[in-house]
């Protein structure tokens, strides 16, 4: 058997025909693999991982809205409100580089956190 198995559904990608929460799932990591793939690499190291990162995280927090959907499990769901709270804060910051990158006059950041602290001069 080929695939990732998992205890309710056969190999990835194998979903009942009656289970809503599957093909969606299905659904949401169809549109982000396609996303991740959909911009060519451009031969800036920064930017094509950002330009792959932001829908992988996007998935992520379609995936995340389809547990609140869908699941039961309280402490699931609590880690479900937690992925979507900071991956859309990280979707943000990463959006947010991309496009200050991309622009002619951005400087590099100084090192001192995930975000940057400033101008290096």
């Amino acid at each position: 058997m080929t695939g990732v198995v998992h205890a309710h559904h056969g190999p990835m990608g194998e979903t009942p025909q009656d289970d809503p929460f599957a093909h969606a799932m299905a659904a949401a990591m169809e549109r982000m693999m396609a996303a991740m793939q959909a911009t060519p690499p451009s031969g800036h190291p920064d930017q094509d991982f950002l330009a792959m990162m932001v829908p992988h995280h996007e998935g992520a927090i379609e995936m995340a809205r389809l547990v609140l959907v869908h699941g039961r499990d309280p402490l699931t769901r609590q880690l479900a409100e937690e992925i979507l709270a900071g991956q859309t804060i990280e979707v943000a910051a990463m959006q947010a580089r991309f496009a200050a990158l991309r622009s002619p006059t951005e400087e590099y950041p100084t090192l001192g956190g995930t975000r940057g602290g400033g101008p290096r001069r």
